[in-house]
Formats: structure tokens, sequence, C-alpha cells
């Protein structure tokens, strides 16, 4: 009889962990720390995901597993291969940018610092775990882990119903969206006999016929959860209402982490899990698909500039339609024959749209300093008032929109594009094609605003604006973001090279 205890390979696992140590430093910290010397928490934060982004760099030579079974057939339960590495920097990455924004939104809002800066770090540990789980059980974990402490941080200003009942229907709409999706795993479970992704394939391609309804019903509610956190269409109508409610940096973190969740935990259970099943998945992943980039565009497009919160509204919306774009090539890795170069457009999809659409919530922190209002309006003139910023806002919206300087974000349009057409989904190209048409007014019409020229009353006010103090760390995200956009826009293949090589 083998040993039960096997060694744990800590480098592997040292990014969610180191994260979730730090997280329970906070925690402790808390309780010493007095109340004039609570930034120092937010400091220790920014260290820890610096850590953890560190200890990544360890990782990028091989595959590394651990936490596998014992009986001879090489499934884990935690991978850290090329994927895994890939959306662990992007978690990590867009932690640390959020960390960047919050400084300066606690003191604004006067947040408690220890509960938001612990909720954020177990946030990301659970992020960072996703995409290393193999095992439906660790999937799950992982999902809930990185969904859980958002909920609170969401309804964190205790005294603005707002956000309090932003906080409420992101939490009752997930929990659902969750429920299902345990229900879908406990039937795939009934129907292969295993957890682990790697197994669960091969059971299905060989499933008892009475079981056969079961196995299908079980891949079809799994999917469910997953789609909720990319808020996909008909998943999606949390979205607008929990980003003005939420912390400007938490909306900022669940349009790009929330979604990192949910696209890798879409992957994993689709291409590694269940690829024996993707005439069921292929075909509604691109239905979604196309209704999300259509919805998401098309309400973007009815926001009002002069309503309140429109800006972020606007971000909102238009989130949910570049996570239709992100869904294509996942559909359209169910058409082809090398799944690994399709998953690769998302992957450099993601990681172009986690920079700029960062940078532009940065911004929008920025703006809101002095506008609180956060309408679109608020934004006229700022070419005058902070031409910096304005410069930076307007190229994360034309890389948004794929437009020149933005050159990123049009290659990484044309990427999945390509992919799409490549599987032969033309139809979805096609519809793709008129979205991005559709986005270009909006995404235009905010870049057109920020160079107008102020009225009377605004051009009294700009050199009281420029004097305003900017804090160093909202200042060093937005650089951080513009510079990273910059140097892709420089360099995008670079990008594709570094999602698609032997993913997966």
């Amino acid at each position: 009889m083998g040993s039960l205890i096997q060694s744990v390979d800590w480098l592997a696992i040292a990014p969610p962990t180191i994260t979730a140590v730090v997280a329970l430093v906070i925690l402790v910290a808390d309780l010493f720390i007095p109340q004039e010397r609570k930034p120092l928490l937010g400091g220790i934060a920014i260290g820890g995901l610096l850590l953890a982004g560190l200890s990544l760099l360890p990782l990028h030579d091989g595959d590394r597993s651990t936490f596998c079974l014992s009986t001879g057939t090489r499934a884990c339960s935690y991978t850290a291969d090329h994927f895994t590495l890939v959306i662990q920097f992007l978690v990590l990455g867009g932690a640390l940018l959020t960390a960047l924004l919050s400084v300066s939104t606690l003191t604004d809002f006067e947040l408690p610092s220890g509960e938001y800066w612990f909720l954020l770090l177990s946030s990301a540990a659970g992020a960072a775990l996703l995409p290393a789980s193999r095992d439906l059980a660790t999937l799950v974990v992982a999902l809930e882990v990185a969904s859980l402490p958002a909920f609170a941080l969401v309804g964190l200003r205790r005294d603005d119903r707002r956000s309090s009942e932003a906080a409420l229907k992101f939490f009752l709409s997930s929990v659902t969206a969750t429920a299902v999706m345990l229900l879908g795993v406990s039937f795939v479970y009934a129907a292969t006999g295993t957890l682990h992704l790697t197994e669960v394939a091969e059971a299905l391609t060989d499933v008892d016929p009475r079981l056969e309804t079961l196995a299908q019903a079980g891949v079809a509610l799994t999917l469910v959860g997953f789609a909720f956190k990319t808020a996909a269409v008909p998943f999606h109508f949390w979205v607008p209402d929990t980003y003005v409610g939420a912390p400007l940096p938490i909306a900022a973190y669940l349009s790009v982490v929330g979604k990192a969740v949910g696209f890798t935990g879409l992957i994993l259970v689709t291409v590694v899990g269940f690829p024996s099943y993707s005439d069921i998945w292929g075909p509604a992943l691109a239905v979604l698909a196309a209704l999300t980039m259509t919805v998401g565009n098309a309400a973007a497009l009815r926001q009002r500039a002069d309503r309140a919160h429109s800006a972020v509204r606007l971000l909102a919306w238009s989130s949910v339609g570049q996570a239709g774009y992100l869904l294509v090539p996942i559909a359209a890795a169910a058409y082809t024959h090398d799944p690994a170069h399709a998953i690769g457009s998302t992957v450099a999809y993601a990681l172009m749209y986690a920079v700029v659409n960062l940078g532009a919530f940065a911004v929008a922190a920025l703006v809101a300093r002095t506008r609180p209002a956060g309408r679109i309006t608020d934004y006229r003139g700022l070419y005058a008032r902070r031409p910096l910023a304005a410069l930076a806002m307007g190229f994360f919206l034309l890389c948004l929109a794929g437009l020149p300087p933005g050159i990123i974000g049009l290659f990484a349009k044309v990427t999945v594009f390509s992919a799409a057409v490549d599987a032969g989904l033309g139809w979805l190209a096609v519809v793709m094609a008129i979205n991005v048409v559709i986005a270009l007014y909006y995404y235009l019409q905010w870049t057109a605003v920020l160079f107008r020229t102020p009225d009377e009353a605004e051009a009294a006010s700009v050199g009281g604006h420029q004097r305003l103090h900017v804090p160093a760390p909202l200042a060093t995200a937005i650089a951080l973001a513009a510079v990273l956009g910059i140097a892709l826009s420089g360099a995008p293949q670079l990008v594709l090279r570094f999602a698609s090589g032997a993913l997966l």
C-alpha cells in the first residue's frame, strides 16, 4: 500500500499562497496598528502583490503539478503550466493596479483599511488559484474565494444606499448562478465518477447511455456559473448597477479580474474537461457571444452623456460588449483541431483589455475627485485642465475601439476576428464586425469630449483644478497603464506570442 502522504510543491503554489498569507498578515496587523498609521496596510498589500508576481518568474521554464492522485493516473488538482502563469500574471497585475487606485479612495471615502485590503487580497488569492485548478471541486472553491470578498467590497460604503443595493444584487444573482453550477457539477460527477478535468474528459467519451442525458445537463449547467462571471447575456443584468454602486477601484477590479476568473473557468471546463461535448457548448457559446456583444454595445450606445454616473455606466456596458468579443475564440475552439490557438486569442485580447480598461477606470477615478457626479459631460475640456490625463484617456478609449494609435486594440480585434473565420463561424465574424462599428460611435464621442473647448465656467476654474494634488499611487496607476498600452501597441505581436505559446 502506497503512502497517502505526498510532498507539496511550494514553489508551484507560491503566487496564490503568498497573496493569501499577506491578506492574513494585514487582518492581524489591523488589530494592532493605530488609526493614524493605517496607510501602512496599503503598502503591505502592494508589496505582497509585487512579491506574488515575482514568484511567477521561477515557474516560467516548465510545467509543475502538485496535489496529484497516487493511483498511477497523473491526474492533479493544481498545475502551474503556461496557461496558468499567463492568467496569474493578468490577475496579480490587475490586482496591483487596483491596489494603487485604492489608496486615495480609502482616504477620500474613509473606508476601513484593514477590511478593504484583506478582502481585496483574499479575492485576488482565489482568482490566482483558479487558473491552476484542474478538478471541478477546486475550481468551485477558487471561484467562490474570488467572489465572496468581492460582494463585501462592493457594499463597503455602508452609508451609501446605492452601494448596499449593488452588493445585494451582485450577491443574490451570483449565489443563484453558483447553485445552478453546483447542480451541474454534481450531475457531471454522477455521470463520470470523477472530478478531475482530464479524467472527466476521458469518461465523457464513453458515458453509459442511461446517463447520457444527465451528463449533457451537467455540462450545460456547469457553464452557467462561469458565464455569470463573464457577464455574458442573459447573466449580465447585475453589471451596471454593481459598477456604479461599488467604489471605482472595485468596479475596475470586477471588470478585469472578475472577468478573468470567469473566462478562465469557462476555458478549463470546456476545452480541458468537456471537449467531447463541443457540439453542445460550442454553438451555445457562439450564440452567447453574439448576444453579449450586441446587447452590451447597444446599451452603451443609449447612455446619456449628461446623466449622473454615465461614465461608469458606459464603461460597464462596454465591458459587457467586450465580454462578447472574448467569448468568440472560446466558441471557435469547439470547431477547430487546434483549440490552443483559439484560446490564445482570448488570452491575448484579455491582456490588452485588462491594461486599457484599468487605465480608463484610473482616469475616471482622477476626474471623480473633482466631479463626483461622474457624467461624461464632466470630461469636457479635460485636455485644458489636465492634458496628460486627457491624452491617456483618449488613448485608452481608442484602444478599446480598436483605432490607431491604439494598435494593440486593433491587433487584438483582428486576432479574435480571424479565430472566428478560421473556425468557420463566418456569421459570428459578421456580427462582431457590425458591433465593432457600433462601438466606434460611443468611444469616439467620449474621446471628442475630452478635447472640446470648456465653457466659461469650466475655463474659469481650470487654474484651480490644475493646482489640485494628484495622489502619487493614482498617478502611478495611470502612468503604468499608459506605458504598458504604448509598449504593447509598439510590438503587438509579442502579446499573441506570449499568450498562445503551448497554451493547454
